[in-house]
């Protein structure tokens, strides 16, 4: 949480006005229609949002969001799948292809490469979308081929953590 309640506060409510329904919309298809387990779901993802209120900005929250409700029906359906099955469980999540599954994948790695310096976004820009082996790199970027290397490890480290701060990933 932040240093003001009340701009948390704020945040929040921003965010329940602005996601809830699109959220529970979401959520609802993925729970097999459970209104009951959609509500509890975007009851649980708002209040993740509220803890980590410090970092997250109304504009560029829809991702993180999605990604945290996301994860819960995924583990939701791992404790279920950990007890005697009262129903199927059929999972309708978005294979590869799905035009919004890459689209909200795009979004969180864009606002995750943000969070990285400059010389970590350079080295990994150019490996990683733009292909180039290291050596190539080294000569666009204009640094030894062992500093390509050594940059790279620590930008994917950090890239790692941001997007394991934003939910993506578990820890």
């Amino acid at each position: 949480m932040g240093d003001d309640p009340g701009q948390d506060e704020h945040l929040v409510r921003e965010l329940y006005d602005r996601y809830r329904r699109p959220l529970h919309s979401y959520v609802l298809r993925a729970v097999g229609n459970d209104h009951q387990r959609a509500e509890d779901i975007v009851q649980e993802t708002l209040l993740r949002a509220w803890r980590h209120a410090d970092r997250l900005h109304v504009d560029h929250a829809g991702p993180w969001l999605y990604t945290v409700a996301k994860n819960l029906v995924i583990s939701g359906y791992r404790k279920q799948s950990a007890r005697v099955a009262e129903v199927p469980i059929e999972s309708d999540w978005a294979r590869p292809t799905d035009d919004f599954e890459q689209v909200l994948q795009g979004w969180q790695v864009a606002e995750a490469m943000r969070a990285l310096s400059r010389d970590h976004r350079e080295v990994i820009g150019q490996l990683y979308y733009r292909r180039r082996t290291v050596a190539e790199a080294a000569k666009v970027l204009g640094i030894p081929a062992g500093t390509v290397k050594s940059r790279t490890f620590y930008a994917l480290r950090a890239l790692r953590d941001a997007l394991e701060e934003r939910g993506v990933t578990e820890p």
